[in-house]
């Protein structure tokens, strides 16, 4: 930790730092010269390979190997994507390498579509982000006039045409199929899996899907080397041969009730307390800790007393999470309800579900009028067991629907509930004093009076 050189974000506080002439000042489009001067796509897949480079979007598959699931012998076109939605609650790391330091994404994006034979690239941007969409634009402009971009780059014979498609904003295109029919211009409901991207993806064509801070690393590694890469984060286990380890340096999103919220580069595999406590100046206003999401809100919680967990691509599934997603740390401090916590993940993911397979659907639906019911002080402890069942009825996990949305909005119920299920059934009884106990089913909340009248009502 201690010897730690941050890289993704080294060059973000310069000067007109998004710039193409502050970039290549930096070093910038240096290792596409001498790629597209000196090396094959087989030698950059290879190098990413042995660099065990893993996605950094949410799934963490191993990138090298993504790209190799692509055709040898098809005519081609070939299609690149880059997701720059960036969904996630609590997760802002896209933004500020595109905002700050676009050119670096694009240097990578441009060695991942030259190691692929991609000769189409879109860049998927939220809505959301203008001032990114305004950079991005800027620098891909750029990279045209320096002739990194369009018909034979540098005289390799190699061609790239790049075009950024902004999208409206919406979670489910985070799943990279529901991205793609976005893309065409249709509802962004995932696609049944086979055939999987690599094979038919954008116009049915061969396509690889990767994330904006994905490419950042792609640039590093061509530029310092798979071995500096390798040498950064945590190996596998010796006794776990299915773990790809977790290398490389990584951007935590740090907010919610912390001193210092903001987006920090370190060595994956650093703890949540490490990361509070050096970077984030511990939990604010002399406040003690409750729980941390450790990646993103449809990871589910970590307690304080397992802020020692490491964060790695391992590291939060130890602890009951469901991974380390994008690594977007939310603190929640001692004043936190934790219904609450789990009303507003509810509320989030019943709104940005597809609404394309019926357990999730209704699922989250009703998941949320149970919660709703209880913060308007008609819960039941027996809902606390609904809702447990409800989560262990949707989702890829137990095979019910077509992508993993489900699986994130279940996770937070199914964690919450394990981990504080003491504090769940105090709410309830302390807000329903009279009917805690009741076990009959029991009116849902009355139409077209909200949470807050019925409250008064009640």
């Amino acid at each position: 930790m201690a010897d730690f050189e941050p890289v993704l974000l080294a060059n973000i506080h310069l000067p007109d730092s998004h710039t193409f002439d502050v970039y290549e000042g930096k070093g910038g489009y240096r290792a596409l010269r001498k790629t597209m001067r000196e090396l094959k796509p087989v030698d950059v897949i290879e190098m990413v390979k042995a660099s065990g480079l893993r996605g950094r979007g949410g799934a963490g598959f191993p990138t090298g190997l993504k790209w190799t699931f692509l055709p040898k012998d098809h005519p081609g076109p070939v299609y690149f994507l880059l997701n720059a939605d960036e969904s996630e609650p609590g997760t802002f790391n896209n933004r500020i390498l595109m905002e700050e330091d676009p050119h670096q994404i694009l240097e990578g994006l441009i060695l991942s579509c030259f190691a692929t034979r991609a000769t189409a690239a879109y860049i998927y941007l939220r809505y959301e982000y203008p001032l990114a969409l305004e950079r991005m634009q800027r620098a891909v402009d750029e990279c045209y006039r320096a002739r990194y971009l369009g018909a034979n780059i540098l005289g390799s014979g190699y061609s790239l045409d790049v075009t950024l498609h902004r999208g409206a904003a919406a979670y489910i295109c985070g799943e990279e199929t529901g991205l793609i029919e976005s893309l065409e211009g249709k509802r962004a409901w995932p696609r049944i899996k086979p055939p999987f991207p690599a094979v038919e993806g954008v116009f049915r064509k061969p396509t690889v899907v990767n994330n904006v801070e994905t490419a950042a690393c792609v640039t590093q590694i061509m530029s310092r080397g798979s071995d500096w890469f390798k040498s950064i984060g945590v190996p596998p286990p010796a006794d776990n041969p299915r773990d790809a380890g977790s290398y490389g340096p990584k951007l935590y999103c740090l907010s919610g009730h912390i001193e210092r919220p903001g987006c920090y580069e370190a060595p994956l595999g650093i703890t949540v307390r490490q990361l509070v406590d050096q970077y984030g100046g511990g939990v604010w206003r002399g406040r003690k800790a409750k729980a941390a999401i450790p990646g993103g809100i449809s990871m589910g919680l970590l307690r304080e007393d397992e802020f020692d967990c490491p964060l790695d691509f391992s590291g939060p599934g130890r602890y009951g999470c469901l991974g380390l997603g994008t690594a977007a740390v939310v603190i929640l401090d001692e004043t936190v309800s934790i219904m609450d916590y789990l009303y507003n993940s509810a509320r989030f993911f019943a709104h940005e579900r597809g609404g394309q397979c019926p357990p999730c659907r209704e699922g989250t639906s009703w998941a949320l009028k149970i919660l709703e019911r209880i913060r308007a002080g008609r819960g039941r402890l027996k809902d606390l067991d609904l809702l447990a069942e409800i989560a262990g009825s949707i989702g890829i996990i137990p095979g019910t629907t077509i992508c993993g949305l489900a699986d994130g909005a279940a996770w937070p119920m199914k964690n919450a509930l394990s981990k504080f299920r003491e504090e769940c059934e105090e709410t309830i009884k302390r807000t329903n004093p009279k009917g805690w106990m009741v076990t009959d089913p029991v009116p849902a909340l009355e139409a077209g009076i909200t949470v807050h009248e019925l409250k008064a009502v009640h």
